[in-house]
């Protein structure tokens, strides 16, 4: 399945800048519409060591209403939270109607790295796929619109990234023994997730791969992704869509970004956005 996707796709800086900033507004009108109509959203980003899904999610963030939305980086479950069922922790970030959870990591964690480093049972991470399953299809009957992206890179690309984060003083604290150790099993989580996109697959939950290799590439698809998303989901509560900005914002927004690290990888806390109260304003 993966050996199938086209790493090499990229964009170039000026299109970059020039179709960024219209997809950030629209992001934002659509963040809007659906609060008001009470349609809640959850997006949750996986993927390699690497692959950019921190900087992503900080792109993405950027324009939203931070009252309607928020973050959730995850980590492994504190001890308190194995001595409940799996899925807890995970029902307690769903966001409140009209809100978005976005989620650097996520439910996914349970038969990606849990099963390739051994910290799961087989017989309980091949159970957490029918988990999976029914959790997605409980909470999208009610409702929620379930965005799925993995961040795709090749071995040899986070092989890079890793060297290149290591070599600069300030960011080398982010490559740690445990990565390199995923690193070398580069194949046995290929493996891992290649049954997860096939056995997670659904109508209600589908994913999005994408290509990760360039980093205004990938922004710019999970922005589309996203809005397309929303879009169907106004639509099919017939929800009139808002209309389409009609100019582009300040080109200098998009091009604060085309200087960050590729590679940078994610700190591994669990963080939240201060706390939703009211509508967002126009």
């Amino acid at each position: 399945m993966l050996e199938k996707i086209d790493l090499t796709r990229k964009l170039s800086k000026g299109e970059y800048k020039a179709r960024l900033p219209y997809l950030r507004e629209r992001l934002y009108d659509l963040q809007k519409a659906c609060w008001s109509a009470g349609i809640p959203s959850v997006i949750l980003f996986e993927g390699w060591d690497a692959a950019g899904k921190g900087t992503s999610v900080k792109a993405l963030t950027r324009r939203l209403e931070p009252r309607g939305f928020k973050l959730y980086p995850i980590q492994a479950p504190r001890t308190y939270e194995t001595h409940v069922p799996w899925l807890w922790r995970f029902w307690l970030k769903l966001p409140n109607y009209g809100e978005m959870a976005i989620l650097d990591r996520s439910w996914y964690g349970r038969v990606l790295v849990e099963r390739v480093q051994g910290l799961t049972p087989e017989r309980e991470w091949r159970k957490a796929y029918r988990d999976i399953a029914n959790f997605e299809r409980t909470i999208a009957d009610d409702g929620y619109v379930i965005i799925k992206f993995w961040l795709h890179i090749s071995q040899e690309e986070q092989e890079q990234r890793f060297k290149k984060l290591e070599k600069d003083p300030l960011m080398a604290w982010h490559v740690q023994p445990e990565d390199w150790e995923h690193h070398r099993k580069y194949d046995e989580y290929l493996l891992a997730v290649e049954e997860m996109l096939e056995r997670t697959e659904t109508e209600w939950g589908p994913w999005t791969i994408v290509e990760a290799t360039d980093r205004r590439w990938a922004r710019v698809k999970i922005f589309e992704t996203i809005i397309c998303r929303l879009e169907e989901a106004l639509s099919q509560r017939g929800v009139p869509l808002p209309e389409a900005p009609r100019k582009a914002v300040d080109l200098a927004d998009a091009a604060e970004y085309d200087d960050e690290l590729p590679g940078e990888l994610e700190p591994q806390a669990e963080l939240a956005a201060p706390p939703s109260g009211g509508s967002p304003q126009e």
